[in-house]
């Protein structure tokens, strides 16, 4: 008996075993790939096997260092046969080497439970290693504007938001310093991401990935920037319709995402509207696309870094100054006040609106039928702002043009609201 007992626990040993030796085989397909890799299939499934029978046994003589003495024999080793058989031909074998500590820790990862936490590493890990091509284009693509950018998230992200008191004050109780840079983030995240993706793209894709990008980096900005250029440029016209309403069509994509972060509960409810929308205008920018002649080339926006420090400190002052009148005018005057708020403020950004409405619903403050009102007030504010910017910055024609998706955006949405709040 005490024999088939032990048989038992030595078999449920097997699974993390077998888990490690998959792992070690999946990034060892990939480096067995690279003509300058020495290490392949069999040493990266051995590896992984190895990190799980030294975590086990550290586990069981309770001693950390057989890990760690592990790590440093599979590194030192490594590192070793690289120098010995190194020629011309061979790539340096810094990522291999890394890859190799990687999948050590890896097969120890299993050992100790956290199985799936080690498999998606793996599967990043394989990612990284197989599209090194594309990685290095990116890298190329990008200047130091793109990299500053970037570290200007960081700090953002990183360094402000951890520093901030995560406690409501004001008036009201309406300010938290966390949560409103906490959305000053998002946004940034947001923008940031389409920014890099414009920058990256140039111009290569056309029309729709700009309207897209545009869109997730300022709506506003992308459609003031077509207007003007189609003011100079007859033939210009058509492109920016569709740019313009692409852009503008984004927005709702963006909406959604942000609300999604913010108040998931709220979405059941939110989407029909925004889908609302989006489907009507879709229907009109795919007429204007497929009106659009093909050109050579492509002008990019010049859009501003949506990460800058000054940017998102405005952004952040909007947002604040946004939750504390609708905070306070919903005590004085109920939804009707923050309806207000929302048309005023939804003309030049729909997404200080958005955001207070979403933090007063999960605050208790407001209903849902209400928060979906205020958001999509405030996005007819802003459709109506755009309209006028183009009818007195760009051409007639163009106004006639892109009256049409912007109207029926809005449509879609007063429709989505009647039947779904």
């Amino acid at each position: 008996m005490t024999i088939e007992l032990m048989q038992g626990e030595e078999l449920a040993y097997l699974p993390s075993f077998a888990t490690s030796l998959a792992i070690g085989l999946l990034i060892g397909l990939e480096r067995e790939r690279s003509s300058g890799a020495k290490a392949g299939l069999r040493t990266f499934a051995l590896v992984a096997l190895f990190g799980t029978l030294a975590a086990m046994l550290s586990e069981k003589a309770d001693s950390p260092w057989l890990l760690l003495g592990g790590l440093l024999i599979v590194g030192f080793m490594t590192i070793a046969a690289y120098f010995h058989t190194r020629d011309d031909n061979m790539e340096s074998g810094t990522t291999t080497v890394a890859a190799i500590v990687i999948c050590y820790g890896l097969g120890a990862t299993v050992w100790y439970g956290e199985t799936t936490l080690a498999i998606m590493l793996a599967i990043i890990t394989t990612v990284l290693l197989y599209f090194k091509a594309e990685l290095h284009g990116i890298t190329k693509n990008m200047d130091r504007r793109d990299l500053v950018s970037i570290l200007q998230f960081a700090v953002l992200t990183f360094i402000i938001l951890p520093i901030l008191p995560n406690e409501n004050m004001g008036p009201y109780d309406a300010i938290n310093p966390y949560q409103v840079w906490l959305m000053v983030v998002l946004i940034s995240g947001v923008s940031l991401a389409g920014y890099v993706a414009l920058r990256l793209i140039g111009q290569r894709h056309g029309a729709v990935l700009l309207g897209l990008f545009g869109g997730f980096v300022s709506s506003t900005a992308t459609t003031l920037v077509y207007t003007r250029r189609s003011k100079y440029n007859e033939h210009f016209t058509q492109l920016a319709v569709v740019i313009i309403l692409i852009a503008n069509l984004t927005v709702l994509i963006r909406l959604a995402i942000v609300s999604s972060v913010v108040s998931p509960t709220i979405l059941p409810q939110l989407l029909p509207v925004l889908g609302g929308g989006l489907l009507l205008g879709l229907g009109a920018t795919i007429y204007w696309w497929h009106q659009l002649n093909q050109q050579n080339e492509i002008p990019v926006p010049e859009i501003k870094n949506p990460t800058e420090i000054r940017t998102a400190a405005t952004f952040g002052l909007i947002y604040a100054v946004v939750l504390f009148f609708a905070a306070w005018l919903t005590d004085i005057a109920g939804s009707r006040g923050l309806y207000a708020v929302a048309l005023i403020s939804g003309m030049t950004d729909v997404d200080a609106i958005t955001l207070t409405s979403l933090r007063l619903f999960e605050l208790g403050k407001l209903e849902a039928s209400e928060t979906i009102t205020a958001i999509s007030l405030g996005i007819m504010a802003n459709i109506v702002f755009k309209l006028g910017l183009i009818y007195f910055i760009g051409t007639t024609l163009l106004a006639k043009r892109c009256i049409t998706g912007m109207l029926a955006t809005a449509v879609g949405i007063g429709v989505g609201l009647l039947v779904f709040v």
